[in-house]
C-alpha cells in the first residue's frame, strides 16, 4: 500500500522531494513517528527554540492503518478538509489527516488531484507550510 501511495504522490507533486523522516528523538520537539516525507519546511514549537525540519506531505504506517499528513494550508480549516467525503472510504479528520486501512479505501485519482492542488497552491503562494 505504501508503494502505491508513494507512486501517486511522486507523480502528482514531483517538485516535492521524497525523503525518509526518522522522527524526532524522545524529549526533542516534534513528532517521534517515522514516515516517508515529501518536501521540507522548518518550524518551532512553543516549548523549544530548536527548529524542527518536517515534511510538507507525509505517509506513515500506523499499527492498523496508514496516515497521509499535509502541512500545507491556507487561511481557514486544513486544506484536506475540502476533500471530506471525496477520497472513498478513507477518513479525513477535522485536522485534515487522511487515514485508510486498505488501498481500496481511497480513490487514487482524488488523492492525486489533492496532492496536485497542494503542490500548485504552494507554488502560487495560496498555501504555505505550517
Amino acid at each position: 500500500m505504501l508503494r502505491e501511495l508513494d507512486a501517486v504522490i511522486r507523480a502528482a507533486a514531483p517538485a516535492l522531494s521524497r525523503w525518509f523522516v526518522p522522527g524526532m528523538p524522545p524529549g526533542q520537539p516534534g513528532m517521534t513517528m517515522t514516515m516517508i516525507g515529501y518536501g521540507r519546511y522548518r518550524y518551532t514549537v512553543k516549548s523549544s527554540p530548536v527548529p524542527v525540519i518536517w515534511p510538507i506531505l507525509g505517509i506513515a504506517l500506523q499499527k492498523n492503518y496508514v496516515s497521509f499528513y499535509n502541512q500545507a494550508n491556507g487561511d481557514g480549516p486544513p486544506f484536506n478538509c475540502a476533500y471530506v467525503g471525496q477520497p472513498g472510504r478513507a477518513r479525513v479528520s477535522a485536522k485534515g489527516v487522511v487515514t485508510l486501512t486498505n488501498i481500496d479505501d481511497i480513490n487514487l485519482q482524488t488523492l492525486a488531484e489533492m496532492v496536485t492542488a497542494i503542490a500548485s497552491g504552494l507554488d502560487s503562494g495560496q498555501l504555505t507550510a505550517r
